[in-house]
């Protein structure tokens, strides 16, 4: 075949193609007659990349091609909207759905870990099974705060960051078991109750509170969220409604796994603060005053947008063309 005469005799269905694909609106017939150029242009395309389907011939009507399939099945969002969309509507969303479930996993925790606090401070037993007094005065009196400022500021804010995302990851994703998320909790609160305990059983809890709460206010927030939606992914597997257990899982994972890609920038913020504020000279008001702003921060993002959203039907799932369609089933 002689590409030129094949190019001469089909140049005008090409330029007509990529006229018709340029144009913004498209009568009936010129939506019809759009459809018979693709058609007869994939077959060309065909014919010349079976003799040569490195030439610059074949490349360029694969273009056009791919132009017009566009036009007619419609582009999909762009990179700017799809995160806009995400921020504005889908994470708030998500957020706002696990609201009274994170308030209520944050009043679990505290109560454990005050429990824990109390049994450690008031048992003298407890503190010498915790190791030697000169260990623990060491902890108490220079570990616990130069934990803080023992590594260079930048890299400990990433080892935080990476590492209380890690855990937020894992208790949305393994939350469907039912076991995971309350044995991180309660392992977290332990940890915590002891760790307060021991600051007040060599008297300061002071201290204890001054470099914990500046970051920890987001931080321990963003694993109860965490927590809130691997437990609502269980919830949907034992008791799915009137759906199938596998389509109600699949809807409420791909809503709740946008908190896991949320809280990602949430603790990264939380990772800021605990690196570079809490370590700080700044006044302990100060610390606990941007602690708190960044805990203020999040919540009314959560209750404003979160609010519209979730009113507007958004739940933080994929869009329709992503998800799926769902079968109707009696």
């Amino acid at each position: 075949m002689d590409i030129d005469a094949f190019t001469a005799v089909h140049q005008h269905d090409w330029k007509r193609l990529d006229e018709l694909s340029a144009k913004r609106r498209l009568t009936g017939a010129e939506a019809d007659e759009l459809l018979v150029l693709y058609q007869r242009a994939s077959t060309h395309l065909s014919m010349i990349r079976s003799i040569a389907p490195e030439s610059q011939l074949s490349a360029a009507l694969s273009t056009r091609i791919s132009r017009a399939r566009t036009r007619f099945t419609g582009a999909r969002s762009n990179f700017t909207e799809d995160v806009a969309n995400f921020f504005v509507f889908a994470l708030p969303a998500a957020f706002y759905r696990l609201r009274w479930l994170t308030v209520i996993i944050g009043a679990a925790f505290i109560l454990v870990a005050w429990l824990f606090g109390a049994w450690v401070a008031g048992n003298p037993e407890v503190i010498k099974a915790m190791g030697s007094d000169a260990e623990l005065r060491r902890y108490v009196e220079q570990d616990f705060v130069n934990y803080y400022s023992e590594n260079p500021q930048a890299s400990f804010a990433g080892m935080v960051w990476t590492n209380n995302a890690w855990i937020a990851a894992q208790c949305v994703a393994f939350g469907v078991t039912g076991v995971w998320v309350p044995l991180i909790l309660w392992m977290n609160a332990q940890g915590v109750g002891m760790s307060g305990g021991m600051m007040a059983a060599y008297g300061e809890l002071d201290t204890f509170f001054l470099y914990i709460l500046p970051h920890g206010l987001m931080e321990i927030t963003a694993i109860f969220i965490a927590g809130a939606a691997g437990l609502r992914i269980f919830w949907a597997w034992v008791s799915p409604g009137r759906m199938k257990r596998s389509a109600s899982l699949a809807r409420e994972g791909r809503s709740l796994i946008t908190v896991a890609l949320g809280l990602v920038l949430v603790l990264f913020v939380s990772g800021l603060v605990e690196g570079f504020v809490t370590p700080s000279g700044l006044p302990h008001w100060a610390r606990l005053g941007i602690g708190a702003l960044v805990l203020a921060g999040y919540w009314v993002y959560t209750l404003v947008l979160g609010r519209r959203a979730y009113a507007a039907g958004e739940r933080g799932d994929l869009g329709r063309f992503d998800a799926g369609e769902v079968v109707r089933t009696s």
